[in-house]
C-alpha cells in the first residue's frame, strides 16, 4: 500500500513550499491520483532554532511536538522537515513518536557521496547548524571531505538567510553576500557547496546562480517519495 507525508513546516513557509513543489516535481506521475498524499503543517510560530541553540532562546520542540501530533492525526506515514537546523532537535522528536521521521541530513551527505566522489563540499548553513556539528557529523560518515565557513562567511550567510530571503528581500539586496562566501570557500578549496539551510536553494535559482552545488531539500524530497513507494521522475 502506497504511503503518506507529513511535512512539520512553516520554518520558514516559503522553504516549506518548496519542498511540497519539489516532491510534486520529482514524483513520476501521469495525473493527479498518480501522487502521493501530503499532510503539511506549516507552524510558523514554532520558535527560532539558532536563536534556542546559540544563545537560549525559547525552546522550539513544545511548538514542534504539537506540529508532531497534528501530522499523526492525519495519519502521516513519516516526517520530514525542511530546516535543517531543525535536525537538531530531531533525536528528542523521533523519541515522542513511532512515525519515521527521515533526515535531511543523511540524504544530502548520501548524495554527495554518490554525485561528487572524492571532492570536497563547503558547508553553507545558518550558525546554528554549523555551531551544533550538524552536517560535520553526517558528512564524517559517509566520508564526504568538507569545509566550514569562517566568522565572515557565516555573517554573511545569515544575513542572506535572514534579511534576505526570510524576510522577503529582493534578491539583488543578497547578492553580493553570497557571492562573497562562495568566492572566499572556492578560494579555501572548496570543489561545490551544501545549501545547508532550505532557504539557500532559494536564494540559489532567485539568483540565478550556477555554481555546482548540492540542494538538501531535493535529496529529502527524493527519500520521501521512495520511502512512499513513488517511482521518481527520470
Amino acid at each position: 500500500m502506497k504511503k503518506s507525508i507529513g511535512i512539520l513546516g512553516g520554518m520558514g513557509p516559503l522553504a516549506t513550499a518548496d519542498l511540497f513543489q519539489k516532491i510534486i516535481s520529482l514524483t513520476a506521475a501521469a495525473s493527479d491520483n498518480e501522487h502521493i498524499r501530503v499532510y503539511i503543517d506549516s507552524n510558523s510560530s514554532i520558535p527560532d532554532r539558532t536563536e534556542a541553540i546559540l544563545s537560549g532562546g525559547p525552546d522550539p520542540l513544545p511548538a514542534m511536538r504539537d506540529s508532531l501530533r497534528k501530522l499523526e492525526a492525519c495519519g502521516a506515514d513519516c516526517v520530514v522537515m525542511p530546516c535543517n537546523t531543525a535536525h537538531y532537535f530531531l533525536p528528542r522528536l523521533q523519541g515522542l513518536t513511532d512515525i519515521p521521521f527521515l533526515s535531511m541530513l543523511e540524504a544530502a551527505a548520501a548524495a554527495c557521496r554518490a554525485r561528487f566522489p572524492g571532492e570536497t563540499a563547503a558547508v553553507l548553513a545558518t550558525r546554528g547548524t554549523l555551531s551544533a556539528g550538524l552536517y560535520q557529523a553526517a558528512l564524517e560518515t559517509a566520508g564526504v571531505p568538507c569545509l566550514l565557513p569562517g566568522e565572515t562567511e557565516r555573517d554573511a550567510l545569515m544575513e542572506v538567510i535572514y534579511s534576505g530571503v526570510k524576510a522577503g528581500a529582493p534578491p539583488e539586496r543578497y547578492r553580493a553576500a553570497l557571492l562573497s562566501v562562495l568566492e572566499a570557500l572556492s578560494a579555501g578549496g572548496a570543489d561545490y557547496f551544501i545549501l545547508g539551510c532550505t532557504e539557500l536553494p532559494l536564494a540559489f535559482r532567485l539568483l540565478g546562480l550556477s555554481h555546482p552545488s548540492l540542494d538538501p531539500t531535493e535529496e529529502l524530497a527524493k527519500a520521501a517519495v521512495r520511502f512512499c513507494g513513488y517511482p521518481l521522475k527520470g
